[in-house]
Formats: C-alpha cells, sequence, structure tokens
C-alpha cells in the first residue's frame, strides 16, 4: 500500500481536487455515469492493485443517488484487488436516524453502516456526525473528524465582544461547549421540541444568560433552517443585539435559503462537506474550505501517523 490513490463519484468533484491539490497527487481517472434506465455504472481507469485507495463521496443530494454510487465504485475497488478502501463520506446521510424514537421505525443510519462495510470498505473518513453513537455501528476503524476548529479560528479573527455561544438543540451541546471554550465565550442552550416527523420545532426555552449580548449559533446542519428561524426569533424576545450562526455541513434544502436570506442572523459560517452552488449562494452566507482537514488526514492514514494530533 505504498501508493496513495484518491478516487471520486460526481457527489462533490470540486472538493476532491482541492483534496488531491493538497495532498500533490493527481486526481484518480474512473468513469461514474448514469444509463438511460437510471442504473449506474463505474470502470477504474487505472490500475489500484494493493494501492492505498480513498473514495470521496459525500451523501448529500442527490442523497439516494450519492450512496448507490459509493457503493458501486467500493466494489469495483474491492474487486480490483485495491489493496485498502477508506471511504471518504464528508457528511454521512441519513446520520439523523440514529436510534428508535418511535414504534415500528427504521435505524437507517446502522442500516448505511452495513451497506458500506458489506460492499467492501476497510475503513470510514467522515466530519461531525450527528450522533456519536454512529461511530459504533460499524465494525471498521471509523475516524470523525471535526470543522470546530476552523470555525472557531473564523470567529477568533472577527474578535467579536460580549460574544456568547448558543446550543440550538440538546444533541450538539458537547460540540457548543468546546467552541464556546475555544471562543473564550459563555455558553447557552435552546430547549425545543420536534413537531412530528415534518421539518417543524417549537422551541420552548432558552437556557443561559443572553439579553444584550452577541449571539453565535451552533449546529452539526442546517437542512431546511426551520429550527435557525425558530432560534432566532425565541433569541430576539430575550434581546440580544446580533446572530450569527455556524454550522458543519450546509444542507440548505428546501426553503431553507429564503429563511436565511429574510431572517435577521448577520452571518451563516460553513464549510464546504456539502457543494453550496451558485442558487445557494448569499452575501451571508461564508462558505470555509475542508479540503485541508481531509487532505491532512488522508495523508495520516497512509503514512500511519496519528489523526487525533490534528485536534491537540
Amino acid at each position: 500500500m505504498d501508493e496513495l490513490k484518491v478516487f471520486t463519484g460526481n457527489g462533490h468533484p470540486s472538493l476532491a481536487r482541492a483534496v488531491t491539490e493538497y495532498l500533490g497527487i493527481p486526481l484518480g481517472s474512473c468513469e461514474v455515469f448514469e444509463f438511460s434506465n437510471e442504473n449506474i455504472f463505474v470502470r477504474i481507469l487505472e490500475n489500484v492493485r494493493s494501492r492505498d485507495t480513498f473514495v470521496i463521496q459525500p451523501i448529500c443530494s442527490p442523497v439516494n443517488k450519492n450512496l448507490v454510487e459509493l457503493l458501486i465504485m467500493i466494489d469495483a475497488f474491492k474487486r480490483a484487488s485495491a489493496g485498502r478502501i477508506t471511504a471518504v463520506v464528508p457528511y454521512y446521510g441519513y446520520g439523523r436516524t440514529d436510534k428508535k424514537d418511535q414504534p415500528r421505525v427504521p435505524i437507517t443510519a446502522r442500516l448505511l453502516a452495513d451497506l458500506l462495510t458489506v460492499a467492501g470498505v476497510n475503513r470510514l473518513l467522515t466530519v461531525d456526525l450527528h450522533a456519536e453513537q454512529i461511530q459504533g455501528f460499524f465494525n471498521i476503524p471509523v475516524d470523525e473528524l471535526t470543522a470546530l476548529n476552523l470555525l472557531s479560528n473564523y470567529f477568533k479573527k472577527k474578535k467579536i465582544k460580549n460574544l456568547v455561544v448558543v446550543a440550538t438543540d440538546m444533541g450538539i451541546v458537547k460540540q457548543a461547549r468546546d467552541l464556546a471554550a475555544k471562543l473564550n465565550a459563555p455558553l447557552a442552550l435552546m430547549e425545543k421540541r420536534r413537531v412530528g416527523n415534518v421539518d417543524q420545532t417549537e422551541t420552548l426555552n432558552v437556557i443561559g444568560e443572553v439579553e444584550g449580548r452577541v449571539v453565535l449559533t451552533v449546529d452539526d446542519e442546517i437542512d431546511t433552517a426551520g429550527s435557525l428561524v425558530s432560534t432566532v426569533a425565541a433569541l430576539e424576545e430575550r434581546g440580544v443585539t446580533e446572530i450569527y450562526a455556524c454550522c458543519s455541513h450546509p444542507v440548505f434544502s428546501g426553503p431553507a435559503i429564503k429563511r436565511i436570506a429574510a431572517s435577521p442572523v448577520r452571518e451563516v459560517v460553513v464549510t464546504d462537506t456539502i457543494p453550496v452552488n451558485d442558487d445557494k449562494k448569499l452575501d451571508k452566507i461564508t462558505v470555509l474550505p475542508i479540503a485541508p482537514l481531509l487532505g491532512e488526514a488522508i495523508h495520516r492514514i497512509h503514512t500511519g501517523l496519528s489523526i487525533g494530533a490534528m485536534f491537540e
């Protein structure tokens, strides 16, 4: 496994190119396309026998197509006798379905783990999973990176005074606490309740002192921006002076961009684990590059160095 190979499907080719530029190697050559009958075809166009192979593909929109592309690519590499196959999944789709919170529902995040493993993955590299227990769904090594350092460094440079970090729900408290510590700011928490299976939440309470302060909300992803809008409304009622928002994964589905544009949020800072296309760009949305983080992790995995040392 002395030769490193990095490939990509159609999920986020610009990210894969940025990663290979960081590593100083060419992007692997392969064909990945869809026939007229919607069947996906993959052909690897170079030798990968015994090579250390990485496949970069976020499970983002179109979610199911990108997932199947990834699975078929993994199978192709396995059958081409790749030495070790690492799935680089910056955004782990279906991660929000991580437990049975209602009767007769699936645990789809676990199903994806089984699918990837059966397809032939030897290792998973991902960024900021929705729930920590997803790592335990795999019987192979999982390296979970975090974008917190990237986000905290950005806001450190802004030197915002009187800042308080607000966790948008209970599930993000640990990450929000870490971000608050990096920014030397206090922590507050939104207590809220999700309404059924639709993308709506009902904000119940704000725990912590936010009146007269500048607020930075933190979440792992922004999907329809419904949670962000309700959080902002609750914070405004409690007399905050200014609101910033940040997250790792800019899903931005449905009405998200219109909601963000109409909201009083001063700036939304995200990373490019998911492509942010031109139709999803606003002046108030700042996209930070995740490629150096992924590139360094790939280099360390390939050379046997510590991933944890990146965050010490």
